[in-house]
């Protein structure tokens, strides 16, 4: 008998849940608006990207990326320090390596 009230009991229950989700007449169907014109879309389009850009410009929670990041070098800048690193690499060639681990 407890069983039956049991089971009695949780079929209400859950058919009353999956009743109470379904929409009602007309209430899967969005409400129609007016069209944006192309001056809206553009005029918002612009602000969504000026947003996303300075957001991106920030740091943000979990970047790895070192705050100095988003200056671009010019061209002056770049071929300087590429020459730094020829040099560089040109005199950390011509030491003599290290012997490390015991397979020489």
């Amino acid at each position: 008998m407890k069983r039956l009230l049991l089971t009695l009991a949780a079929t209400t229950l859950l058919a009353g849940s999956a009743f109470a989700q379904a929409p009602g007449p007309g209430g899967d169907k969005a409400v129609p608006s007016a069209a944006a014109t192309a001056t809206e879309k553009a005029s918002a389009k612009a602000a969504r990207k000026a947003e996303g850009s300075a957001i991106a410009k920030t740091a943000q929670p979990g970047d790895d990326r070192p705050a100095n990041a988003a200056k671009v070098a010019s061209k002056p800048e770049r071929k300087l320090a590429a020459a730094k690193r020829k040099v560089e690499g040109a005199r950390a060639a011509k030491q003599p390596k290290e012997v490390t681990g015991t397979n020489n």
